[in-house]
């Protein structure tokens, strides 16, 4: 076994280990890993691999590897919230590896070392990376072309290393497959400004630019072109409605000030991001002081990790609209800058390891406690104990609606076969639907109108009399008893009442969830 894994291994499982355990035990998040949960499981169960389905809807917000590799993991080991966050596992621990193989290359094993305790102990890692959606895998890909380039340029050979650079063009489109432009264009702008400011262009115009491009065309390309036949207009709306638009735009969710991510990045790489920025700003300062050494020429290495934090971060700072995710590109540079700083001026200290351990272990804990929060939180919201009574008591050709909001982890823990119908004032929402679940559905209307006509209802059929077999699930405290004439409650859950049409309601009393525990309980369920 090389020396280079010997060096890190031990950090990496321990770290990868605790991202397992703590990806078991969290219910499925609201509304993220509830709906790209469900759709890795529609197309599995559809069997329709070429477009991504939200209860059935075209859902081309972004591409589909996410859901291709979780319809795998789905088909080989059964549905359960713990086999969905397999992708976003592996591809942090994919993160994690590769950053370690090329810290190891450019600045030797202490600091690899150093740097997967930091990344691997994290917030950003033990919750984002067993997050269901699209993060951490394009996040992971941008990094392993980010570092499969720059050690193509920084190869000690005559010419830049051509299998690293092969491997850096398969990695943007590997990228671009997982969320899009970005997977291309964040380390396209990372290459350039690194290029400028360390001289290299002369060596980089030296890579293998036709057969590059041609395998990063043929890994990207076949989906794109395919789905656009099928599906009409898809290129247009997902590459300028939802990328150069929700760059651009002004009405989507979560508006930030410019300082978000600066600010955010503080918490998912607790405390070492203090030291990284603390070691820049003491560099800074150096430069300022001493005018001198800004003319030095840069050392490659180290320039790279800090235009990769700087451009990346500054790129996501202009949108109105920012999301944790965006992020979490930047994580590996700045775990090595943070583990450049502690070797350079703290590893020789006397108390350095004892310090160090404790650090690490504090950042695990932070963890623990979000992961433990955040299941707090969903339990708030979740279907789960609706979905297991449903999924027990449904019989074959019943039909479940959903009328007053969309539970998006219903299907997934009820086990549905069939889209759910989905009931509401379609024309109002049409005309006054923010960036909400109701846009999600009708935009998607377009490519697959005979799938909407079928799955978008209006609301108006809560009021008249159904056949025996429908099932509703309605949000809690919105409708009483006496509100819906024609149908009998059967359960009460948390935050979702489960109700069925009178015309097949047996004379039983409401349930509560006792009655699920009957039937064994939901996916991550507490009993």
């Amino acid at each position: 076994m090389s020396i280079w894994w010997r060096s890190w291994r031990g950090p990496w499982w321990v770290c990868c280990g605790a991202l397992l355990v703590l990806g078991w035990l969290r219910p499925l998040a609201l509304p993220d890993e509830g709906r790209y949960g469900d759709i890795g499981r529609f197309m599995m169960v559809s069997g329709d691999w070429l477009a991504p389905r939200l209860d059935g809807v075209p859902f081309f917000h972004k591409p589909p590897l996410l859901h291709w590799l979780q319809a795998a993991a789905l088909s080989l080991a059964g549905v359960h919230p713990w086999v969905s966050r397999w992708v976003p596992m592996a591809h942090a621990g994919l993160m994690l590896g590769v950053m370690a193989w090329a810290t190891q290359r450019l600045y030797g094993p202490q600091v690899a070392r150093g740097a997967v305790w930091m990344l691997g102990s994290s917030l950003a890692f033990l919750i984002g990376g067993q997050y269901i959606n699209h993060d951490m895998l394009v996040a992971a890909w941008i990094g392993i072309a980010i570092w499969c380039f720059g050690l193509a340029i920084m190869d000690g050979g005559t010419t830049p290393h051509r299998g690293l650079a092969l491997c850096g063009f398969a990695a943007c489109g590997v990228g671009v497959l997982a969320k899009g432009l970005i997977g291309l264009v964040l380390p396209g702008l990372v290459m350039f400004v690194w290029l400028t400011v360390t001289r290299a262009w002369p060596r980089a115009l030296r890579w293998p630019w036709l057969s590059g491009l041609a395998l990063f065309a043929a890994i990207t390309l076949p989906w794109f072109i395919w789905v656009e036949l099928r599906h009409p207009s898809v290129f247009n709306y997902l590459i300028i409605g939802h990328h150069f638009g929700r760059y651009t735009g002004t009405t989507f969710n979560n508006p930030w000030p410019w300082w978000f991510f600066p600010l955010i990045l503080c918490g998912l790489l607790f405390p070492w991001a203090f030291v990284a920025y603390g070691a820049g700003l003491r560099g800074l300062w150096r430069g300022l002081s001493q005018p001198k050494l800004l003319r030095r020429q840069p050392d490659p290495a180290h320039a790279l990790m800090w235009v990769w934090l700087l451009a990346i971060t500054v790129f996501f700072s202009f949108p109105r609209s920012k999301l944790v995710g965006y992020i979490l590109p930047v994580l590996p540079p700045l775990a090595v800058l943070a583990a450049c700083a502690w070797q350079r001026h703290l590893a020789e200290r006397r108390w350095s390891a004892g310090v160090f351990a404790l650090l690490c272990l504090l950042g695990m804990g932070l963890g623990v406690w979000g992961n433990h929060a955040a299941t707090q939180y969903t339990w708030r919201k979740s279907s789960a104990d609706v979905a297991q009574t449903l999924a027990c008591e449904i019989q074959p050709g019943d039909a479940v609606w959903v009328a007053g909001d969309y539970p998006y982890d219903l299907p997934y823990l009820a086990g549905l076969s069939q889209p759910v119908v989905v009931l509401a004032d379609w024309p109002l929402a049409r005309r006054q639907a923010g960036d909400n679940w109701q846009r999600e559905m009708f935009e998607g209307a377009s490519f697959d109108p005979a799938m909407s006509e079928r799955v978008m209802q209006d609301i108006a059929l809560l009021n008249q009399p159904q056949a025996p077999g429908v099932w509703l699930v309605t949000p809690s405290q919105r409708w009483q008893t006496s509100d819906l004439p024609h149908w009998q409650a059967v359960m009460q859950g948390r935050a979702w009442v489960l109700w069925r049409s009178a015309a097949s309601a047996s004379k039983s009393p409401i349930a509560t969830q006792d009655k699920s525990l009957r039937c064994g309980h939901a996916h991550g369920q507490p009993q």
